[in-house]
């Protein structure tokens, strides 16, 4: 980092159990990807003086720091829906490059799927109908229908093609097939996105992510703790946040989202182009996410996202940009807030410990890859966090 006088790498990373996780409460799983987190960086849960969590207990993050036994020091809570993960990432980073903080553990954990199983919640998520949301709540305006509306003004602009959008969906799912960790494997094809029930026109259901439960933590520590770890650190290089709206009303480009801002800012801040990208981790709740991330953080020009993601260009075998590697919030987990998801599996790549799923450094065979870029997405494109990461 260079806003600091400290580097800041992520030194642990793991998923606790993911999928179908009927047995254990939102809590535990919290506690389990924690811990594996610290066994995963080699280090006790004494040198974490730093802690950030959103999504659980009315006072989050302080409920799960003491359901965790952590007392610390700096703490946030930022909520900002998927992108909340990366947001408090950067916050963390900028905490520990200027000696706020030593080690922050950044921890989420979801039974969204087991409490609609057990009737504890339903399947439909809502924001409330206060504040900017009243203007538009009475006409239908659905979390998922905002996303199909962006992507219908997309296609009506560029000329995208669904089938193009299903493309996305496709090679997720391939991705996917090389992820035993991922909870639905199984080839798909764009006949297949096609054919499928209509969601919000124009999504039909595999168009849009699947239900999961699990969590996922990640250690991010000062550079002098580097030494004392298990692994090789990930080191976050440049970050960027914005916020765009609230009110569709507001939003003055659908086809725009705030990674155009938060992706700019995270590339000149670590002196890196798009270009020089290993992979990609993106926020996939919708198709649409993916191929509009793509064109925001500049792989593409805006527009050319639907001829770019119709090459195979996104997967992991013979894709020229890898994206989403694990399989995505499409095929692989998506238990509500997905975006720690992605920072996980971003370390993993550049450690080169991600099995049949990994891929390599640019035109270097057999070699992990240098550089990635992990991009969140929250609300309905309303918040965006980017880091880039990379080894040395």
């Amino acid at each position: 980092m260079t806003a600091g006088n400290r580097r800041v790498a992520v030194v642990g990373v793991a998923l606790s159990d993911c999928g179908r996780v009927d047995g254990a409460t939102a809590y535990a799983l919290h506690a389990q990807a924690a811990r594996r987190a610290l066994a995963d960086a080699g280090l006790g849960r004494e040198v974490v003086d730093g802690f950030a969590s959103a999504g659980l207990g009315v006072l989050a993050p302080v409920e799960v720091a003491e359901y965790l036994g952590l007392r610390p020091t700096w703490v946030d809570s930022t909520s900002v829906g998927g992108a909340t993960w990366e947001v408090m990432a950067a916050h963390a980073a900028d905490a520990i490059a200027r000696g706020h903080a030593n080690a922050v553990l950044l921890v989420y954990g979801s039974t969204a799927r087991a409490d609609i199983r057990a009737g504890r919640r339903t399947g439909d998520l809502s924001f409330g109908a206060r504040g900017p949301a009243q203007f538009e709540a009475p006409y239908g305006h659905t979390l998922i229908a905002k996303y199909a509306m962006a992507a219908r003004r997309h296609m009506i602009e560029h000329g995208t093609t669904i089938e193009e959008l299903a493309q996305v969906a496709v090679q997720a799912r391939a991705n996917a097939a090389l992820n035993p960790e991922a909870l639905h494997r199984d080839p798909i094809t764009v006949d297949d996105v096609l054919s499928g029930p209509l969601i919000a026109d124009p999504f039909t259901r595999l168009h849009c992510c699947l239900r999961s439960d699990g969590g996922a933590a990640v250690l991010l520590a000062a550079e002098e703790y580097v030494p004392d770890c298990r692994t090789a650190p990930v080191w976050i290089l440049g970050t960027g946040e914005h916020v765009s709206h609230a009110s569709m009303a507001e939003w003055t480009d659908f086809t725009t989202g705030p990674a155009a801002v938060s992706g700019r800012l995270a590339f000149a801040r670590a002196g890196v182009r798009p270009g020089e990208m290993d992979f990609a981790e993106l926020y996939d709740a919708f198709t649409y996410m993916t191929l509009v991330t793509l064109e925001d953080l500049g792989f593409c020009a805006k527009g050319e996202g639907g001829a770019f993601v119709g090459k195979g260009r996104l997967l992991v075998r013979g894709g020229e940009l890898p994206v989403n590697t694990d399989g995505g919030g499409l095929s692989a987990q998506h238990p509500g807030m997905r975006g720690l998801f992605l920072l996980v599996e971003a370390v993993r790549q550049l450690r080169g410990e991600a099995g049949e799923r990994q891929v390599a450094r640019r035109g270097r065979t057999g070699e992990p890859p240098r550089l990635g870029v992990v991009s969140a997405t929250g609300g309905w494109f309303c918040s965006s966090g980017t880091l880039v990461v990379g080894r040395e």
